[in-house]
């Protein structure tokens, strides 16, 4: 039977979520022609050696370095047999039959990439789509998530929403759209990667698509450390896609949300 999605997780010491992650993908993959490839960032918690003796039917790719986010899921693209995708994190759990997600973007080649209804790990709605980055969400980040009332809130009046850009925390499209985008873009080590991925789907004519009647937990968490990254991820990302005033002004509220962060941490008492 031909592959129709190829399941692509990039995994960098995350054993104590993987029996969980691959074990939902099992339940929620009945009907689908699929398979599962895993490469694996140089990790020291014996995922490896884990997934071999559990999983066998799994693909594992070791990666002798770490490679980040993106540049991960583009290697391991480069084995998908499927002529569909699902990125997804290491570090979640799917709730429910992703078969008809499959078929909803399979009805319509104007979706270039699908997102799910995402869930923290209390089981609360926690917003992974959100509107291109501009001056206010540059100031503050969590602006970004300010996409209609619906996605905000968490109370859905439709089926389907077109938004800006997808998290890569679960992200579902056709692969011929990924090879004709190119991929991630691998100068983005970890963060920003998937709003830049959404924007270059974007220039190609396609939708990106919130699906919120389907869901998967993600045991996401704030993490303070995460925060530098996520400054040089948007720096990158404001470089690469505006230019002239509009970039000035974008840099401008970016370099006053990393000031004020470093000012909270220099007078926040441990």
């Amino acid at each position: 039977m031909k592959i129709e999605l190829s399941i692509i997780i990039v995994n960098y010491n995350g054993l104590k979520y993987l029996k969980e992650c691959f074990d939902s993908l099992y339940k929620t993959l009945e009907g689908i022609a699929y398979e599962i490839i895993v490469i694996d960032n140089k990790s020291s918690d014996n995922s490896c050696a884990y997934i071999r003796e559990n999983y066998p039917d799994i693909k594992l790719i070791e990666s002798p370095d770490n490679l980040g986010f993106g540049k991960g899921n583009n290697e391991a693209v480069k084995q998908a047999q499927g002529d569909y995708l699902l990125l997804i994190n290491n570090d979640t759990i799917v709730l429910d039959n992703l078969a008809p997600v499959l078929d909803y973007v399979k009805a319509d080649d104007t979706i270039g990439a699908l997102a799910i209804k995402m869930l923290n790990g209390s089981r609360e709605y926690a917003t992974a789509v959100g509107k291109f980055p501009d001056f206010g969400s540059m100031l503050k980040l969590k602006n970004l998530s300010k996409a209609g009332n619906d996605i905000e809130t968490g109370n859905f009046s439709k089926e389907a929403y077109e938004v800006d850009w997808l998290s890569g925390s679960f992200l579902m499209m056709p692969k011929k759209v990924y090879d004709e985008i190119g991929g991630f873009d691998e100068d983005y080590f970890m963060y920003v990667e998937d709003v830049d991925l959404s924007r270059r789907v974007y220039y190609k004519g396609y939708k990106r698509v919130f699906l919120p009647q389907y869901s998967y937990i993600h045991f996401v968490g704030f993490n303070k450390a995460r925060n530098p990254l996520l400054i040089k991820g948007f720096k990158m990302y404001i470089t690469k896609h505006y230019s002239g005033v509009k970039r000035i002004n974008l840099k401008f509220a970016l370099a006053i949300n990393a000031l004020v962060k470093r000012l909270k941490s220099t007078f926040t008492l441990d």
